[in-house]
């Protein structure tokens, strides 16, 4: 990428106060990290705070996305004339995204070639990066003409660059006591991401590294778990809820459950920690979702697994998703990998988070199967709560692995069919091809395996889609499920599409063009494959129009035209029975609704609240 003792173009000012420093923030996706709007990763705000624990003043400091590079060539200027630009980003797993588009090659080296400063790279891109953001291919990259390439952590070497000077650049790991300062001291860069404050996702560290060594998986190149303390991870919510931080996922490790203990076996009290001091220093936070989730840790520790799944569930936000990296049902590529789990294994951690954290708020124990003293999961059917579950599991499958057949297609196609005959419930499943990149097993394979089997891997994606994801989707979010909090994000053929905020948020269809960049809240009418549509919750019955009254099922457009030819109504109970049923989803005039379970505690986002017509409009 660059010679890492490059003198550098030119030199840094003597005093760090004098020093302007421009963060381009070009976005990361990585196992255990996440950062393409409205996330926003660990790498700026860290960077920036490690810039002013180095004496370099927050005024002096500026951030841009990359979408903002694009949109606004004259922040160029921001690029060219600062004394030392630093560019973070890479993506080290395949993804597509809605909310901003990551940096292509050719514009790192663009960055690169307008700074007329010191110019530094870091983030995952210095694991290799490949001609687009797709799985099934090559990662090394040697032209991308930087003066510095941290190939330790971008954050500690901007702070020895302006603290030591171009001489005390260094290819260094910085320690938890160092993110401990740097995470509560760049908290202030929030404020200029262009998402801040409404639509904006902070991920957060609790740890980095694994214990274990899967193929493909560039997680264990940052070495063994390295855990922050409670109070550590605490400060930095805090600082960002006074910077109006709301939303939260707790996205930075590669197995939540063994967070404060040794790398392996859960630690509840560690978990009751962090999340009740989380609660306490952010008490009106809207969104307290985590990511990844190891099934091998709860089928090797069972019962501490429970209680801890239980700590999380009853503090997080409702729609959460702990992502299975069961990667392969197949026991030969399993085998060949190093894969954690078998398929029976993660099906047994399906169930157990199913049992402990697949609740709904507003559920009883009348209400829910399994222990008549207490709320439990799977909730699912006419008694369910119309809410969101709290904690599901998402299953990850990897295809190009080593030892890869094509039985190994039909064995993950079982195992998914298993979950859903059982009557579980998974809130995703992420199926794509590996990317291979230098130091993991992986790269002496590279991608050509998934490049032999990309045609059987597309059809066996769209079987998946057809045959498990659309009904499971209608048995995680049936019609009358209210969705909170839905932000708008744009019009597309006489629809508006927004997503929650959150983990693998649901893309949620609306009828008609509405005012984009707000919030409303929505009950579901259908379903697709991955994506849901719905109304506006609720919905004034002598105001709606003909296509919201025909999104809700039963409606067709004969009913819908009897609904409005007898407004108005007094209640919605006044409407015909005949004609429909439309207690799920409406009122009369502007009456107010509570959201089903909003008033449980815990169950968020933010404190006891009630919907009303008109918001955000």
């Amino acid at each position: 990428m660059s010679d890492p003792s490059a003198a550098g173009r030119g030199s840094l000012p003597a005093d760090p106060a004098d020093l302007s420093v421009t963060i381009v923030d070009g976005y990361v996706d990585e196992p255990a990290h996440f950062g393409v709007p409205p996330y926003l990763s660990t790498y700026p705000r860290y960077t920036a705070g490690a810039l002013v624990d180095a004496g370099v003043p927050e005024s002096r400091i500026t951030y841009h996305t990359i979408d903002e590079l694009r949109d606004d060539r004259s922040k160029h200027a921001d690029v060219a004339d600062a004394d030392l630009m630093v560019y973070v980003g890479g993506m080290t797993v395949p993804g597509k995204y809605v909310g901003g588009t990551p940096a292509e090659p050719d514009e790192v080296r663009e960055l690169g070639w307008t700074a007329d400063g010191v110019t530094l790279l870091g983030g995952p891109v210095r694991f290799g990066v490949g001609e687009e953001n797709a799985g099934a291919q090559e990662t090394k990259r040697d032209d991308l003409d930087y003066d510095f390439v941290a190939m330790g952590d971008v954050e500690a070497a901007a702070h020895d660059l302006v603290r030591e000077g171009l001489e005390g650049y260094g290819n260094r790991m910085r320690t938890n006591d160092e993110v401990g300062r740097w995470a509560r001291q760049g908290a202030f860069v929030v404020e200029q991401h262009p998402n801040h404050p409404d639509y904006l996702i902070c991920e957060m560290e609790t740890s980095r590294g694994c214990a274990y060594r899967c193929s493909f998986c560039t997680e264990p190149l940052y070495g063994d778990p390295a855990f922050r303390d409670p109070d550590s991870v605490v400060g930095e919510v805090d600082a960002l809820s006074d910077r109006g931080v709301a939303h939260f996922r707790l996205g930075r490790q590669a197995d939540i459950l063994a967070y404060g203990g040794d790398g392996e076996a859960p630690n509840p009290d560690a978990l009751r920690e962090l999340y009740g001091g989380i609660r306490e220093v952010a008490p009106d936070l809207r969104t307290l979702h985590l990511d990844n989730m190891n099934p091998v840790t709860i089928t090797d520790y069972p019962e501490a697994s429970r209680e801890a799944i239980r700590v999380i569930a009853e503090h997080n936000t409702p729609g959460d998703t702990a992502a299975f990296g069961l990667e392969s049902a197949d026991p030969v590529v399993r085998e060949e990998n190093n894969l954690l789990v078998s398929a029976e294994e993660c099906l047994e951690a399906v169930r157990v988070v199913n049992e402990e954290g697949g609740w709904r708020p507003g559920d009883t124990p009348e209400t829910t199967p399994g222990d008549p003293t207490r709320v439990t999961g799977p909730s699912t059917g006419p008694d369910a709560s119309p809410r969101l579950p709290k904690l599901l599991p998402g299953i990850n499958l990897v295809h190009g692995l080593t030892g890869e057949r094509p039985e190994t297609y039909e064995h993950n196609k079982r195992f998914l069919q298993t979950v859903y005959d059982e009557g579980l419930m998974l809130r995703r499943i992420n199926i794509r091809q590996v990317m291979a990149f230098a130091g993991t097993e992986m790269a002496e394979t590279g991608a050509e395996i998934a490049q032999e089997h990309k045609d059987q891997f597309q059809a066996y994606k769209r079987e998946v889609r057809e045959t498990i994801d659309n009904p499971m989707l209608d048995r995680v979010v049936p019609p009358g499920t209210v969705l909170p909090d839905v932000y708008l994000e744009y019009h597309q053929d006489g629809k508006t599409f927004g997503r929650q905020l959150g983990t693998y948020a649901l893309l949620v269809a609306v009828p008609g063009e509405r005012e984009l960049g707000t919030s409303i809240d929505v009950a579901i009418t259908d379903h697709g494959y991955r994506s849901v549509t719905g109304v506006p919750y609720p919905i004034d019955v002598n105001s709606a129009s003909m296509d919201e009254l025909t999104a809700i099922p039963g409606i067709n457009r004969n009913t819908a035209g009897d609904v409005v030819v007898g407004r108005p109504y007094e209640s919605v109970d006044a409407v015909d029975a005949g004609v429909a049923d439309l207690s799920a989803y409406a009122v009369a005039d502007d009456t107010d609704v509570p959201i089903p379970g909003r008033d449980r505690a815990g169950s968020g986002p933010g404190p006891a609240a009630r919907s009303s017509l008109g918001r955000g409009d």
